[in-house]
């Protein structure tokens, strides 16, 4: 299984985040999830807010991450003001 995950250092307006979470639904072969981020093992948590991308296999994530619709989600993100993320790539065992 892999998964992008997205991590933001602030909660973004939640109107703006639901619209542009529409955007993201619509990557290809993908569940996607988002929300609050609400607390760590030791003191305040680094991120406020997650959203992330779950794939079945590596040849959905591959195909996915190389779609139009995966590069659409981060220009509506641009577009929208979102706040720049972290992002990255995971692979689960």
């Amino acid at each position: 299984m892999y998964r992008v995950i997205v991590l933001y250092d602030d909660v973004p307006d939640s109107d703006s985040y639901a619209a542009h979470a529409d955007v993201c639904k619509l990557v290809p072969n993908s569940v996607f999830r988002y929300g609050p981020v609400t607390g760590s093992p030791m003191g305040e948590p680094k991120h406020a807010f997650f959203a992330e991308w779950e794939f079945a296999d590596e040849a959905a994530f591959d195909a996915a991450v190389r779609s139009d619709e995966f590069m659409a989600s981060g220009k509506d993100a641009y577009k929208r003001g979102l706040p720049q993320p972290t992002v990255e790539f995971l692979e689960l065992s």
